[in-house]
């Protein structure tokens, strides 16, 4: 399917792509249904409920559904992101979601385009830039500890969570570093999610003074052809207002926005 409407698009990204469950299931994550959303334990930054849709729920029975899960992670004194569509139903679940003490945080775009056309570019980074395709420990936490410093929290649980999806399928994900001597400039990963057309893009956070450079253009061209190498003919992701821009210079379209409401017990 390389159809660029994206009401087809996006119909896609809905049958193919939610609810987002990951799999294979890393060791130490676990997945819990209720009713029709899924419950994701164990991840590397708290919780996250996800689904395809609510099924026509509303009213108080939606009220019990979201108090449902902020009991759950309450409990277990985790944060969990509950990541909300722009197309979701019913039109007021973001006030019910707040009104629950979840806070939703910065809105991103979720764009979606063919493979094909970037998959036959050569990924051209800046002089003095190389990219590679990492699974070690120590690379995962070179990457970690740059998006520490860059976004200034702690985010060294991302190269417990990388690691684990590695170990739970190599073929499932591929982490590429853009790095310049021995400094990690930038990284972003890919994955090629099981019974569908599509891959994935992730990651691209890029340190100050190497952006504006070519290098996330680089890196997702990079990433295409990985995923042109699979069979994908797909590629999404969910974009900030920084890399949209780019992504829709490449061919990517936006079909709907995703914004991740969070409850901290």
């Amino acid at each position: 399917m390389t159809d660029l409407d994206a009401t087809a698009l996006r119909a896609a990204y809905d049958a193919q792509l939610r609810p987002g469950l990951p799999d294979p299931v890393p060791d130490g994550v676990a997945v819990e249904s209720d009713g029709p959303l899924f419950r994701v334990l164990g991840l590397d930054h708290g919780g996250l409920v996800t689904y395809r849709d609510l099924g026509g729920l509303g009213g108080a029975d939606l009220d019990a559904l979201i108090a449902r899960q902020a009991a759950v992670f309450r409990e277990r004194g985790e944060p969990v992101e509950w990541k909300l569509h722009g197309h979701d139903e019913p039109a007021d679940l973001p006030r019910r979601l707040r009104a629950a003490g979840f806070v939703p945080e910065d809105e991103e775009s979720v764009v979606v385009g063919p493979v094909a056309p970037l998959a036959s570019a050569l990924p051209v980074p800046p002089d003095g830039v190389r990219l590679r395709e990492v699974t070690s420990r120590a690379d995962l936490d070179r990457i970690a500890a740059m998006e520490t410093q860059l976004w200034g929290r702690d985010l060294s649980g991302l190269a417990d969570g990388l690691a684990r999806e590695i170990a739970a399928d190599p073929q499932a994900i591929t982490v590429v570093v853009a790095e310049a001597g021995e400094t990690v400039v930038s990284a972003g990963w890919v994955r090629y999610r099981s019974g569908s057309t599509f891959a994935t893009l992730w990651g691209g956070s890029t340190r100050p003074e190497w952006r504006r450079q070519g290098i996330y253009r680089a890196l997702v061209t990079h990433r295409a052809r990985l995923a042109g190498q699979r069979g994908r003919t797909l590629l999404q992701v969910d974009a900030s207002d920084e890399s949209r821009p780019v992504l829709e210079r490449l061919g990517l379209v936006p079909v709907t926005t995703t914004t991740p409401y969070v409850y901290t017990p």
